[in-house]
Parts: structure tokens; C-alpha cells; sequence
């Protein structure tokens, strides 16, 4: 596995293939819990651990698990490994664990972790399966780190529990129900979708003009 895999690992991770803000995946916890920026990294984070060991474990046992079972098999091993999320957030962070809730034990049935197991862990080799639950752990929690900044920032006036804008800020507390997280997160995802066609259009534009130069020449008679 080179360099350039990796990035594009990384790429569709973060942007063409973002669980969130492309393919709308994990959709009820990322509402739930981006109220805070806080709450978005904790939860960001314990995914993307998640991600990556199971990814790591379904990798090395894609050949010894059965066909029949390997749904099952794969939501055992998930149930492990936020299990042992959940403990360790509960000794050292229990502030964080208290916070993200019922959220974070429910993070086993979150279809991002099974839909990679099942589409990308149980197909490849385990250092591709790494990087990919790291690619889209990190995509993930980048998005809910914008969904959280922007509810945060406009419907409590504070960043990470620290007042912005002093007492003459009105918050638009409509950011911080579940009808405001609907809104922004539809925006968000209106906003990359705007930006890959920006990106998609001029990459068009560029190879054509890099066609019609190549025919431009030639058609241009040689040099008498």
C-alpha cells in the first residue's frame, strides 16, 4: 500500500465519501449529542477508536468467520469494543461518559462501524482496514465537530463553555432543539455538496480545455 492510497483513503473519508455530511450515516447520536463542540469531539473520538479496532479484528477474522454468521460476528466483536470504550470513559472521563449518555453504548448499532466492517474490514488486509477506520472516524468527527461548533457558537454564544459575545448576544436557541440540528446539519450537507460540484465543474472545465488544446495542435499545419 503506497502513499497515494492512503491519501485517497484519507479523501474519501473526510470529503467524497463522508459518513455524515455524504452518505447521512449515524444520523440520531450526531444530532443528539452535537449541542457542544465538547460533546462532538467526545463522541468523534470513541467512534473512531471503535472504528479502528474492529476494522483491525474483522480484518484478521475475515476468513475464519462463517458467511451465515458474519452479521453477527461482526456486531459481537463491535459490542466489545465499545464496551471497553465505555469503561475506560467511565474511569478516566466520567464527566464525558455522563454527558454523551445512552449515546455511547449505542454507538454499537451505529451503521458507520458495521457498514465499513461489512463493506471495506472484510474484504482487505488489516493495514488498509486501520487507515480506513481512521479515514472515516476522522471525517466523521470533523463533521460533528462543525455541526457542534455551529450550534454551540449560535445557540449558546459560547465555544467549548466559553462565553463569546458577553451579555448583549441573543442565542438563537432554536440551534440547540432537535428541529435546529435538523436545519444546520441539512445545510452542511447542502454546503459540501455545493462545493463538490464547484470542484467536479472546474476539474470538467480543465480537461476539456486540455482537450481542445492537445486538437488545437494537431490540426496546426507543420512548418513549411
Amino acid at each position: 500500500m503506497n502513499a497515494k492510497d492512503i491519501l485517497l483513503q484519507f479523501k474519501n473519508g473526510l470529503f467524497d465519501r463522508n459518513p455524515l455530511l455524504v452518505q447521512v450515516l449515524g444520523v440520531c447520536a450526531s444530532l443528539a449529542i452535537t449541542t457542544t463542540v465538547s460533546n462532538s469531539l467526545y463522541m468523534g473520538l470513541a467512534v473512531t477508536a471503535v472504528l479502528v479496532c474492529s476494522n483491525l479484528l474483522i480484518s484478521l477474522l475475515r476468513r475464519f468467520i462463517p458467511e451465515q454468521v458474519r452479521i453477527a460476528a461482526y456486531i459481537v466483536i463491535i459490542s466489545g469494543f465499545v464496551t471497553i470504550v465505555e469503561m475506560v470513559m467511565n474511569a478516566y472521563m466520567p464527566s464525558a461518559a455522563a454527558k454523551l449518555g445512552i449515546f455511547l453504548p449505542l454507538i454499537v448499532v451505529n451503521c458507520i462501524i458495521l457498514g465499513r466492517a461489512e463493506a471495506f474490514a472484510s474484504k482487505n488486509t488489516p493495514l488498509p482496514s486501520i487507515i480506513d477506520g481512521f479515514a472515516m472516524g476522522a471525517g466523521f468527527t470533523i463533521a460533528l465537530l462543525l455541526l457542534g461548533a455551529i450550534r454551540e457558537i449560535l445557540g449558546s454564544g459560547s465555544f467549548f463553555g466559553i462565553q463569546l459575545f458577553g451579555q448583549s448576544y441573543t442565542p438563537i436557541g432554536i440551534l440547540t432543539s432537535p428541529p435546529g440540528a435538523f436545519m444546520t446539519l441539512g445545510c452542511l450537507i447542502a454546503l459540501i455538496q455545493y462545493l463538490k460540484d464547484r470542484l467536479q465543474s472546474k476539474t470538467k472545465a480543465s480537461a476539456d480545455q486540455t482537450h481542445k488544446d492537445v486538437k488545437n495542435k494537431e490540426v496546426e499545419p507543420n512548418d513549411l
